[in-house]
């Protein structure tokens, strides 16, 4: 049986933060799929400082915007000889989407020249579907692409940043084009379906993330004696979305109270000199490490480290790293948001607190200093949430069926 072949469009790959896309192509591989990716743009470290995986897979990418002014020109012209109409149905869908709007209209010719290339790429490898991991600037992308070459077209809807600008990023429309959407949560998909006619819901489909079980090991839990101080850890991109501020608020509340703590962050991104100066004016900084971006084969052992993981987002999809933590059973602490309730039962496998409430997350990170026990308990319930309903190989296969099941007629 021929496997099933597909092209994969990321607007940024590899990285850092969205390393589950490239478990997710592993996976598919594995299974059978024939699978290249092609990225708008280039891997956000040089290739020296990538994972041996990362750059293997970095080396059989297709960068869209290392082909040039020549490689454009030349993409172009060939695609005006082949598939004129399509170039100019393309074009006027381009003008309609940018509406009056001069900036978004020279977006969409970018779009347009990019998608342009991507194609002839497709072409070249025989790739005749093309999937888009989130429903922004990439997913217009693809769109264009769908609109020129003919090819089938879906996508990866994790939110909620899609979300707060749909409009904007003609996320209507996109869901019109779409062959089928697969959405990472329930959260994710009512979010669609708020935005569609009913004639449209049965596009979507549930297709949740997942961990890989054999990197992310349950670790044996240890109760720091009273020297120690309990480590919470908190991994993301230093941005207002992951609401890391209020996690500097609880900190020093819970210092102020007499507890131990200290708090490590990984990540980086455009609030780090604001987070550094708050734990500064908060007087906590001998409290707080910035240990940067980390890939996950240096990330490992900050997970093994952690006695509490917390996650204080005023805005999130459904986070990886919140289902690699309770895979490592490390109770964790996040926020009543989005798709997170669909992954932590509060007080069952993880607390639940308010977005924005500095003293609701510092009272949830004393109750699990003062309670060894309900530490354990979290831990193991999170662990074997993930193995049920969160588990990489058995959600990767799901995806698979899902491609299986509608590109069958493509």
């Amino acid at each position: 049986m021929k496997p099933i072949a597909l092209a994969y469009l990321i607007s940024r790959y590899p990285t850092v933060s969205h390393t589950f896309i490239l478990r997710e192509v592993q996976q598919l591989r594995a299974l059978g799929f024939r699978i290249d990716a092609a990225s708008i743009n280039p891997p956000d470290r040089p290739l020296v400082q990538l994972t041996a995986e990362e750059r293997q897979e970095a080396e059989r990418t297709f960068y869209v915007k290392q082909q040039g002014v020549k490689g454009a020109v030349w993409a172009l012209l060939k695609t005006l000889c082949q598939r004129p109409q399509g170039v100019c149905k393309a074009l006027w869908q381009g003008i309609r989407l940018g509406g009056w709007d001069a900036k978004r209209q020279a977006f969409q010719l970018f779009y347009l020249v990019e998608a342009i290339l991507i194609g002839q790429w497709m072409a070249r490898h025989g790739y005749r579907h093309l999937h888009v991991h989130f429903a922004t600037p990439a997913a217009s992308v693809g769109m264009l692409v769908k609109t020129v070459f003919a090819v089938g077209f879906s996508i990866t809807v994790h939110g909620p940043d899609e979300f707060y600008d749909a409009p904007g990023l003609n996320l209507p429309q996109k869901i019109t084009a779409a062959d089928f959407i697969c959405c990472i949560s329930h959260f994710a998909r009512s979010q669609l379906m708020k935005l569609s006619p009913v004639n449209e819901w049965d596009k979507f489909e549930l297709c949740r993330l997942g961990v890989d079980h054999n990197r992310f090991q349950a670790i044996a839990s240890h109760s720091p004696v009273a020297a120690d101080a309990i480590s919470l850890l908190c991994v993301g991109r230093l941005t207002p979305a992951k609401g890391q501020h209020i996690l500097l608020n609880a900190v020093q509340l819970l210092l102020v109270r007499g507890y131990r703590v200290s708090l490590t962050l990984v990540g980086n991104g455009p609030d780090l000199a604001s987070l550094q100066a708050h734990a500064q004016h908060l007087q906590i900084a001998h409290a707080v490490e910035f240990a940067g971006a980390l890939d996950q084969d240096h990330l490992l052992p900050y997970y093994q480290r952690a006695d509490i993981f917390v996650l204080a987002s005023f805005a999130e999809g459904l986070p990886v790293v919140l289902m690699e933590a309770m895979a490592m059973a490390i109770p964790c602490i996040s926020t009543r948001i989005a798709g997170i309730p669909e992954l932590i039962d509060d007080g069952i496998n993880g607390l639940l607190v308010a977005a924005s409430d500095s003293d609701g997350l510092a009272d949830a990170i004393a109750r699990l200093c003062d309670n060894p026990a309900l530490r354990q308990q979290l831990a193991l319930a999170g662990s074997q949430c993930t193995r049920e309903r969160y588990d990489l190989q058995r959600n990767s296969q799901h995806l698979g069926s899902v491609l299986d099941k509608r590109m069958g007629n493509q």
